[in-house]
């Protein structure tokens, strides 16, 4: 059965992605940052041994770690209500951060790679992925995009976007900046797979990525380490 929670594409399947590219070991502290439903810190905690804090601010730390437990994870996830700007954690705590899904909607902040990455040690991997553009565009939407375009998607950026973003700082290293291959298809897939399962109308979310077909939208990848 689909999980709908609204709030973007399949979060295991991006939590995936990032955990391919980064090193998790077991016995890691790491923060997934705007969890959502949790399902993200699930998986990075029975797939690698990591201990996950699961902060979020709209999905509620009861209704999260209900679903910690039905998936044995509570010994290992830590569901707490947390605002992005407003962290309850000691400089350097985690080994890692993560975001699935959900960075955008705070970290396009000119400061805001400073604030969170100060929770990591030196040297540990901050990770993101994300939708995002293939490009940055001039003009927004894109004109075949037009019809379906939301406002608060000019939150969406490029890979190449990112890594500028973040490395103007001095503050990381950007290690991979990227779109995922075939990351449009994925989401497609996973709404479609939704509206399946929810019997309702079809998304407008859908259309626009058939539309689309890849050539403006997809899923964006960025992997950083804290500067020593």
């Amino acid at each position: 059965m689909c999980v709908r929670d609204r709030m973007g594409p399949n979060p295991v399947w991006q939590a995936e992605a990032l955990s391919g590219v980064m090193a998790l070991e077991a016995g890691m502290r790491v923060l997934d940052l705007g969890c959502g439903t949790a399902l993200s810190s699930i998986f990075l905690a029975k797939e690698f041994g990591v201990e996950v804090w699961a902060a979020d601010l709209w999905v509620k730390p009861d209704e999260n770690f209900r679903r910690v437990s039905e998936a044995g994870a509570a010994d290992l996830v830590h569901p707490i209500h947390a605002e992005a700007r407003s962290l309850p954690f000691a400089e350097g705590f985690f080994d890692a951060l993560i975001s699935v899904g959900a960075y955008h909607y705070f970290g396009t902040d000119d400061l805001y790679i400073g604030y969170c990455s100060r929770f990591v040690k030196p040297g540990g991997q901050i990770g993101i992925v994300q939708p995002g553009l293939a490009e940055e565009y001039e003009t927004l939407p894109p004109p075949h995009l037009a019809p379906y375009w939301k406002w608060d998607f000019c939150a969406w950026h490029s890979a190449g976007w990112w890594r500028r973003h973040w490395e103007k700082t001095g503050l990381v290293t950007v290690e991979l900046a990227d779109r995922l291959p075939d990351g449009w298809r994925d989401w497609l897939q996973w709404n479609e797979a939704c509206d399946q399962d929810s019997g309702l109308p079809p998304q407008e979310e859908a259309q626009m990525l058939r539309v689309d077909g890849g050539r403006s939208l997809g899923l964006v990848r960025v992997i950083a380490r804290r500067t020593e």
